[in-house]
């Protein structure tokens, strides 16, 4: 058999190092182990149950086909009453392009915005599948190191002092992943106003939207009606698997995307937009809400016992479902670590290289996406690799 020679783009996106956990996992599972899942960013719950009844419905009324690329009308309206509800926002739904996954609105704007060889300026940690869709239009991230005194978030001030002449824009996230940290309306009004000096474009991971404790997130679109938000049915509305995302764009920008998704890949799965047209019901929103509450006290438990265990949580998270917490004082380096944790305790914990590169190897974050039961267990069993690990392990 001939010697295969894929291309430099395959050798240049990086493993999602999270999923190799995952799959360590899994196959301890299967030898009989009971593994504490703290590592993948998938909520426990499951799809609340209206909306697993309006995609049986779906199927059982033969909607299995192709709808516009864009997305079925009814969804799109749907979409943009939610900005109307959630920040007072009356949104044209021309403007919203649902997506399969929020991962396929994240591919459609770096299609849309970048040329081979430029540039979009994102925090350091961030989202790692952020920087390897750009490496797949042959753009490039510019990884920006950020740290507790801007709460990992990026600033005007940072923004000027990495751009250059490649740079096209500026991706950042709010709550973020894997901080879970904020940014005000007035620091997401400023990051707009700087973009728009330097000749950019903003783009906002809104995501976790609705996922807060104690303070509302506001989105950029209350304050840049020029920006793209990209956001996903996953975390909020529990549908991680149905594979369900929207982007709001410029209106100027649609027809582009319009082109860009049809031929890439033509459209959102059909029954899991008629599901989702159920998440938007007062039924499906009560048990959001309960959910969201589970997630406040499992990150009120949470945080104050890793803080104990000698890690560093400098920046309460506000939002998400995260703690992206420093090793520093226990010594050693974080893949290690959570190497060592899962093999003797049994919990699975994501490494801080999987979001970057700036003290990524004294990072690691922890997913509060398990009952609080199983987080209290968790605890213990962090307590002992504690007190077992050895910086030369």
């Amino acid at each position: 058999m001939a010697q295969q020679r894929w291309t430099n783009r395959v050798q240049d996106i990086q493993p999602f190092h999270v999923m190799a956990v995952l799959a360590r996992a899994r196959a301890l599972e299967a030898e009989g182990r009971d593994v504490i899942h703290m590592e993948i960013g998938e909520p426990d719950f499951s799809t609340p149950e209206p909306i697993i009844q309006a995609g049986q419905r779906a199927l059982a009324d033969g909607c299995t086909g192709y709808t516009p690329a864009l997305g079925l009308p009814a969804l799109r309206q749907a979409i943009a009453g939610l900005y109307a509800e959630r920040h007072g926002l009356a949104l044209d739904p021309e403007r919203v392009v649902v997506t399969p996954g929020g991962s396929a609105a994240l591919l459609l704007v770096s299609a849309l915005l970048v040329e081979p060889g430029k540039k979009i300026l994102m925090a350091d940690p961030a989202y790692p599948c952020n920087r390897h869709f750009l490496r797949l239009v042959e753009g490039r991230a510019v990884l920006v190191p950020t740290g507790p005194e801007t709460r990992y978030q990026l600033t005007p001030e940072l923004i000027e002092q990495h751009w250059d002449a490649d740079c096209v824009g500026v991706l950042a996230a709010s709550p973020a992943n894997p901080t879970g940290t904020l940014l005000s309306r007035a620091e997401l009004q400023a990051l707009a106003a700087c973009c728009r000096r330097l000749g950019g474009q903003l783009i906002v991971d809104e995501i976790y939207q609705g996922l807060t404790y104690g303070v509302d997130a506001p989105s950029v679109l209350e304050v840049a009606d020029d920006a793209f938000v990209l956001n996903s049915f996953s975390k909020y509305f529990g549908m991680t698997g149905w594979r369900l995302g929207w982007l709001v764009a410029p209106k100027e920008a649609i027809a582009g995307l319009e082109k860009l998704a049809q031929n890439l890949y033509i459209c959102a799965p059909h029954m899991a937009q008629q599901a989702a047209l159920a998440a938007f019901s007062e039924q499906s929103r009560e048990i959001c809400e309960l959910r969201r509450r589970a997630f406040q006290v499992r990150r009120d438990f949470l945080l104050p016992a890793v803080r104990e265990l000698g890690f560093s949580v400098p920046v309460t998270p506000e939002g998400a479902f995260y703690l992206y917490a420093d090793m520093q004082a226990l010594g050693g380096d974080s893949a290690a670590f959570c190497q060592h944790v899962i093999e003797r305790e049994f919990v699975a914990l994501t490494p801080g290289l999987d979001f970057g590169q700036h003290r990524a190897d004294q990072h690691l974050r922890l997913a509060y996406t398990t009952s609080l039961e199983r987080l209290e267990q968790a605890v213990e069993r962090l307590q002992r690799a504690v007190r077992s690990w050895s910086p030369t392990c």
